[in-house]
């Protein structure tokens, strides 16, 4: 059956592509403005709450968004093995079209678990991550251990664009 639609790859995530009609050219901006995302811990002190304080959102906790909350979804998870095993595992929901319909899975945010860098096996886990999805690093902040939330760090300034925190 044709239905007017190209398949992606098995492993695409953000579904099959459409092909738009011609018209008129939207502004570049149009979008952008408008992206809300809801944040999704992926398991207990993954940083949600922090990182929608941070940079704006909706705070869904542990918890699928629901009708009224934004459909984008940013799934969150620190980088200890396990917080990677259920970024993976998450991944792979949506990947199977196991999500909730009308979910849009749009990057993993990965929050660092201590100051430093990664061991290289946790590294080498990301970076599979990183094969398949969007993956935003969030380094360990000192100062939100105090309450202390402020601007993003400078690190993040890929995900502080991407939901319209830059500054």
């Amino acid at each position: 059956m044709h239905t007017g639609r190209r398949q992606g790859p098995e492993i695409w995530l953000r579904g099959p592509v459409t092909t738009r009609e011609p018209g008129p050219p939207e502004p570049a901006h149009a979008h952008a403005a408008a992206r809300r995302f809801s944040w999704v811990g992926l398991h207990g002190g993954a940083g949600v709450s922090t990182l929608a304080a941070v940079y704006g959102g909706h705070d869904s906790g542990r918890s699928w968004p629901g009708p009224g909350d934004p459909p984008s979804v940013l799934l969150v998870a620190r980088t200890h093995a396990a917080g990677l095993d259920t970024a993976a595992g998450a991944v792979e929901i949506f990947r199977r079209g196991q999500a909730p319909p009308g979910l849009d899975l749009d990057a993993i945010v990965l929050v660092a678990d201590a100051p430093g860098r990664l061991p290289r096996p946790l590294a080498q886990r990301v970076r599979s991550l990183e094969s398949v999805i969007d993956v935003y690093r969030v380094p360990w902040v000192p100062s939100w251990r105090l309450g202390e939330l402020g601007r993003p760090p400078r690190e993040t300034e890929a995900l502080a664009r991407l939901t319209g925190a830059a500054r």
